[in-house]
């Protein structure tokens, strides 16, 4: 497909964003490409909140308290795995496309240096080739070093946090306004112990799923997330009602399925890359240590205000809390859609940047931001209605549907908003522009942590939602500044614009 280019004239970056609607749909080589990788890839991503909500919903009939509880756990669960192992998926990401995209001649396994040269500077940066080999029934095997460092570090990883968590689970709980004496701290520190021996099953599976991602390939993590979650809501009800074990039913039911999951990505994995044996050379431990504690810097700044917000929740009481674990699990399954097309744009460019196929960059970054904006605004009325009658399903409690009713337009409006915060990460990543996402990260969450603070003292329950709203603002502004200022990989886009016309 040809990508045509034009000078510059100084249309805005903005401006190339919303002209040529009609191209967003348009069945072309991007368009298909971006379909098979976003349509799985967002399916996966959101069948595990998914099976959350089926267990926030088993749960919430349990009681009011006992869903605070878990709904807390669920939130330390979330900020210590998001903090551990996001950074590594979003760099192994990058890291097989570009040594697929090198290696895909099938080259010897060798060491080389890149320039990777933009207008105005060049980037040297060293990549691994990989060499290819026929199995014995004629199926290309890889030598992709990144792959199998992903599943020694995200083991290594799960192991740590499972340990810290069992470890620490009373401390972390207390911090989150959930202590010993509370009515919550019960059904939270049983849940949190139990969620915490799938931990190595998580980072491993989440490992594994980057590497697919890598590979273009997002058709088997929801294969095998597919059922490892239709498991988990099948022994749900098992384990919580007929085996009355209440919430530590659901802690179990979910940590089988964890381990299934990774048993099938793994099986998969096998049959596209040779894992084993490697040196430490192979193990490329700096350039993962180096990209990985900036994305990790990200994430922290990432998840810190929703996690602050939790915990102001909790504090007001268990029934404030319980409306925000199910405004949160909806929240989050439904802008996580978006985030499929953030994987696609994130592994469509690493591969063009490594090949300097920069016509193929603008393109990609112009379609999967306004399929962002469509997914988004779809999302919008989607969550506003089934969320506005379905309450019921999550709870019987008058109280929390009260406080439900309360924060089901905010969560429906913010949609659009998230849907083009994740798609500009994507895009970000994809650049390996992980400097930037982290400083401006950063930046945003110390402005937003003020906002949570300020606006829970003076609004309560509502006062969060409108400063986690505000957070996902500043974020997209963030990401989209770096774009449209042309600075950083972006830099290119100086010399000369895409015709959005040709999309």
């Amino acid at each position: 497909m040809a990508f045509p280019l034009r000078q510059n004239t100084g249309n805005s970056i903005l401006w190339g964003l919303l002209k040529n609607p009609r191209a967003i749909f348009k069945k072309d080589d991007l368009g298909l490409e971006i379909a098979q990788i976003a349509l799985p890839a967002a399916l996966a991503l959101t069948a595990d909140p998914i099976a959350s909500l089926v267990d926030t919903a088993f749960i919430g009939h349990i009681g009011p308290v006992d869903l605070a509880g878990v709904g807390v756990a669920i939130t330390v669960i979330n900020q210590v795995t998001k903090v551990a192992i996001f950074p590594l998926v979003s760099v192994i990401t990058s890291f097989v496309a570009e040594e697929d995209a090198l290696g895909s001649s099938g080259v010897e396994y060798q060491e080389i240096e890149i320039v990777e040269t933009s207008v105005d500077s060049d980037i040297e940066k060293e990549e691994l080739i990989p060499k290819t080999e026929m199995s014995g029934g004629g199926h290309k095997k890889r030598h992709i070093s990144s792959a199998s460092s992903a599943l020694i570090i995200g083991g290594a990883l799960g192991l740590a946090e499972a340990v810290i968590l069992i470890c620490a689970a009373k401390p972390m709980l207390s911090y989150m306004g959930v202590r010993s004496d509370s009515p919550m701290f019960t059904p939270a520190l049983q849940y949190l112990i139990l969620r915490s021996i799938g931990a190595p099953a998580v980072f491993l599976s989440l490992a594994m799923q980057g590497v697919f991602r890598g590979f273009k390939d997002t058709k088997t993590p929801l294969y095998a997330t597919m059922i490892g979650d239709v498991a988990n809501i099948i022994l749900d009800p098992i384990f919580i009602f007929l085996f009355k074990m209440g919430v530590s039913g659901a802690a179990i039911a979910h940590v089988i399925s964890q381990y299934l999951i990774s048993m099938v990505l793994l099986r998969g994995l096998i049959e596209k890359v040779h894992l084993l044996p490697l040196t430490i050379k192979d193990l490329q431990l700096s350039r993962f240590l180096k990209n990985g504690s900036l994305l990790l810097f990200r994430v922290i700044a990432a998840t810190f205000c929703p996690t602050l917000a939790a915990s102001i929740a909790a504090k007001l009481g268990s029934t404030p809390m319980a409306a925000f674990q199910i405004c949160l699990q909806v929240w989050l399954a439904t802008s996580l859609l978006a985030d499929g097309l953030a994987v696609a744009g994130q592994a469509i460019l690493a591969n063009a940047f490594a090949r300097k196929d920069y016509d193929k960059v603008t393109a990609t970054a112009s379609r999967v931001l306004q399929l962002g904006l469509v997914v988004g605004l779809f999302l919008c009325i989607v969550v506003a209605i089934v969320l506005q009658f379905s309450s019921v399903l999550f709870t019987e409690d008058v109280n929390v549907l009260r406080l439900l009713k309360l924060s089901i337009p905010i969560v429906a409006l913010t949609q659009p908003i998230n849907s083009f915060a994740f798609v500009i990460d994507g895009l970000n990543y994809g650049a390996s522009d992980f400097a930037y996402s982290a400083y401006s990260m950063i930046s945003v969450a110390a402005v937003s942590v003020l906002l949570v603070f300020l606006l829970s003292s003076s609004q309560g329950y509502v006062g969060i939602w409108f400063a986690l709203s505000i957070f996902m603002i500043l974020r997209a502004v963030a990401g989209l500044l770096r774009i449209g200022t042309r600075t950083g990989p972006w830099s290119f886009l100086s010399s000369f614009d895409q015709s959005f016309d040709s999309f």
